[in-house]
């Protein structure tokens, strides 16, 4: 099956289950315990905006939420939410992504007296057993968004044997839930042929950007010069983004050595960005360090072309990102990007290459820079691709659609006895045979 394909039964309506007897019901307002790893307020990645929309638009809909996270750096309340801080420690293997299991009488007790409908919670990480528990606790349903694809990063980090295991994990915590969200269908198809859940318990959590945030209006000459080290008539090459190890950001020493006259300006920070400083030493490179704000809004629309080698992202936020402030975009084929350049859009409103195929990067890069009215009208083109994808709506999908199915789903669950349910989440369903299709 075709990732077309997968993309339309992840939207098939008819798969969601009935609502509920009470139709209303599933439109007052709810409450909704959050349990999100790392911090969509102090740390930065690509669901930080995903996060802090969906909060802010649950709120504005009448919800009641509450956000348990990371303790440091988090503010006590966000759009009306009240956020909650759990004791957090380093990942061994990534010092800076904090981890936290969430399960102290405190938080249990703030969770159980807040009384919740439903619990969403990210995954994977330490956090979501939390949630998991607790969900289990209060017999409350439970939603997992999956949103770092981390059997892909295990090899750049770590030993390749713990691949299976982190798997096995991945499993053991989805086929606990009662539904799943993925940012991108490629995703979807991982989870699925690695039997990580049942196929009819996914869910596409549509992208969405914040078009007046990232707009091509930021264009600065100012940080044209700053990015580009004083020589703004040069061609110029953005990257944004965490600086991580698994990013292949070393294709970019690459594609630099091959640009003459071509500047590049990285935006961003990680454990990665000494060793990628090293590797473009004496190259026509500008690190910025983090931005954030208007800062970043400017940098974005003040590049010419916007380079993603990364073949391990579950969505790839940064990519809408310069995509809405008009600048075309040359990515890898992989992950959940091909879901913001699908196949039909290749050379409208962006361009794909074949992962670490050096050569078809370069020609489409090279293509952009050497024509400036077609990269204009790409960039134009990509600019009112972005203008359609709205936080809003794709919040009210999961609220008013998604949370019903995964409640829909309890329900019927809670109907088993507890042989049945406990061979059923151990197992999975196998007379599914994981298909898309039930």
């Amino acid at each position: 099956m075709g990732m077309e394909e997968i993309k339309e039964e992840l939207l098939r309506k008819e798969e969601v289950p009935p609502l509920a007897e009470d139709p209303e019901a599933n439109f007052k307002p709810r409450r909704i315990a959050l349990f999100v790893e790392p911090s969509p307020f102090a740390y930065v990645s690509g669901y930080k905006n995903r996060f802090q929309n969906f909060i802010k638009n649950l709120r504005e809909m009448g919800d009641e939420v509450i956000v348990v996270t990371n303790h440091e750096g988090v503010p006590k309340e966000f759009h009306g939410a009240k956020v909650i801080g759990s004791w957090s420690f380093p990942c061994p293997w990534y010092q800076k992504v904090p981890l936290s299991l969430a399960l102290s009488p405190r938080i249990i007790s703030e969770v159980a007296n807040f009384k919740p409908d439903i619990i969403h919670a990210s995954s994977p990480g330490i956090m979501v057993f939390g949630a998991l528990a607790i969900s289990k606790m209060l017999c409350v349903p439970i939603v997992m968004s999956y949103h770092t694809h981390v059997p892909k990063y295990i090899p750049r980090y770590t030993f390749s044997w713990l691949v299976e295991p982190m798997w096995s994990i991945i499993r053991f915590l989805h086929r606990a839930a009662n539904l799943t969200l993925v940012p991108s269908a490629a995703i979807s198809k991982d989870l699925i042929a690695a039997h990580a859940t049942e196929a009819d318990k996914i869910r596409l959590w549509n992208k969405g950007i914040d078009s007046e945030s990232f707009h091509p209006r930021y264009y600065s000459h100012e940080m044209r010069v700053r990015l580009s080290n004083g020589e703004p008539e040069k061609p110029l090459l953005i990257h944004v983004g965490r600086l991580g190890a698994e990013k292949s950001l070393d294709f970019l020493k690459r594609v630099m050595d091959r640009l003459l006259g071509v500047r590049i300006a990285v935006v961003g920070d990680g454990p990665y960005r000494p060793e990628l400083e090293k590797l473009l030493t004496g190259m026509p490179a500008v690190f910025t360090g983090m931005l954030q704000g208007e800062e970043l809004s400017k940098a974005y629309a003040s590049g010419d072309v916007f380079v993603m080698p990364s073949e391990s992202e579950t969505l790839g936020q940064v990519v809408l990102e310069a995509m809405s402030s008009g600048i075309p975009v040359v990515a890898a084929r992989a992950g959940g990007i091909p879901d913001i350049i699908p196949e039909d859009q290749e050379g409208k409103t962006s361009y794909l290459f074949t992962p670490g195929d050096l050569e078809d990067c370069l020609n489409k890069i090279k293509h952009l820079l050497s024509c400036n009215d077609f990269r204009k009208a790409m960039g134009k083109e990509a600019r009112e691709d972005m203008e359609k994808y709205d936080w809003r709506a794709a919040s009210r999908i999961i609220r008013d659609e998604n949370y019903n199915a995964a409640i829909c789903f309890w329900q019927k669950e809670k109907s088993l006895g507890p042989i049945q349910w406990m061979f059923k989440w151990i197992l999975g369903s196998p007379e599914k045979n994981y298909s898309l299709r039930t």
